[in-house]
C-alpha cells in the first residue's frame, strides 16, 4: 500500500544533503499551506494571502482577533513540533498538552492544555466522543498503544494516520482537537523522515467522512489512503525542485 511513497522517500533520501535555500523555501510554503488549511477546516475565514500577511506580522482589517491568533499560534505550534522532532523526544501526554496549549494560547487560556470537563458531540458526525470522565483513561490507553510493539512496527504513514484518528476519536479537549490532531500526524511523519502534509480545506468533507467511518466501523482504510496521497504530494514538491 505504501510502496510508491516509500520509493519516493528513498529517492529523496539519496539526494541528501538537500540544498538549504530550496529546503527553506519549501518549508515556508508548507508552513503557510498547513496553517491556512488547518485553520480553514475549523472555520477561520482568513484567505491564504491574508494568512501569509498575518504570519508576516500585519493585521487584517475586519477580521477577528481570534482568527489572527489562530494563525500565529499555529505557526508557534509547528515550530514546537519541529523542535520535538529535532531533539528526538518521545510523544507523551505532556507534549500533547503543550501543543494544544500553543494552539489555544490567548484564545481560551482556561482550557488550553487541559482535558475537557464537559461532554461534547461533533456536528455532522455519527461518532460520539467518550464521556469526559474517562478522558484521562482514554489518553493513557492511547499512549500505551502508541508505545506498543504493534504501533512501532506499523509503516510510518499508517501509524501517523492512526495517531491522528485515534486521538481525535477521544476528542480530549473542549476545542482545538482537529488542529492538534493534524500537528500530531505531521509530528509522526516528520520523526520518520517524511515531509509534513497538508489536509486541504476543499477536501474537508472527504476528510470528515473518512474519519467518521474509522471511528464508527474501525475501518481506517479511507483515511490512511488519504494521508498517503498527501504524503506523495509533499514528496513531489521536494523531488520536483531538487535534482
Amino acid at each position: 500500500m505504501f510502496e510508491k511513497a516509500t520509493k519516493m522517500k528513498e529517492k529523496l533520501d539519496a539526494l541528501r544533503p538537500l540544498p538549504s535555500y530550496t529546503v527553506q523555501s519549501i518549508r515556508d510554503k508548507l508552513l503557510l499551506d498547513w496553517t491556512y488549511n488547518s485553520n480553514a477546516i475549523e472555520g477561520n475565514t482568513l484567505t491564504l494571502i491574508e494568512t501569509k500577511v498575518v504570519l508576516e506580522g500585519i493585521t487584517i482589517g475586519g477580521k477577528r482577533l481570534s482568527e489572527h491568533l489562530e494563525v500565529i499560534n499555529h505557526k508557534d505550534a509547528i515550530i514546537y513540533v519541529e523542535e520535538i522532532v529535532k531533539n528526538e523526544e518521545d510523544l507523551t501526554e505532556w507534549q500533547i498538552k503543550n501543543i494544544h496549549r500553543l494552539v489555544l494560547k490567548g484564545i481560551d487560556d482556561a482550557n488550553a492544555g487541559q482535558y475537557r470537563k464537559q461532554n461534547v458531540i461533533i456536528s455532522g458526525a455519527k461518532h460520539i466522543p467518550p464521556d469526559y470522565l474517562v478522558s484521562n483513561d482514554e489518553m493513557n490507553r492511547f499512549i500505551e498503544w502508541y508505545t506498543s510493539k504493534g504501533a512501532k512496527e506499523m509503516h510510518p504513514i499508517e501509524r501517523a494516520a492512526r495517531v491522528h484518528g485515534d486521538f481525535v476519536k477521544i476528542h480530549p479537549f473542549i476545542d482545538g482537537n482537529g488542529r492538534t490532531a493534524r500537528l500530531l500526524l505531521n509530528f509522526e511523519l516528520m520523526k520518520s523522515g517524511y515531509p509534513p502534509i497538508v489536509i486541504q480545506n476543499d477536501e474537508r468533507m472527504k476528510y470528515y467522512a473518512a474519519l467518521d467511518k474509522a471511528h464508527t466501523t474501525g475501518d481506517y482504510g479511507d483515511f490512511i489512503f488519504m494521508v498517503e496521497k498527501e504524503v506523495e504530494n509533499s514528496l513531489n514538491i521536494y523531488l520536483n525542485l531538487i535534482r
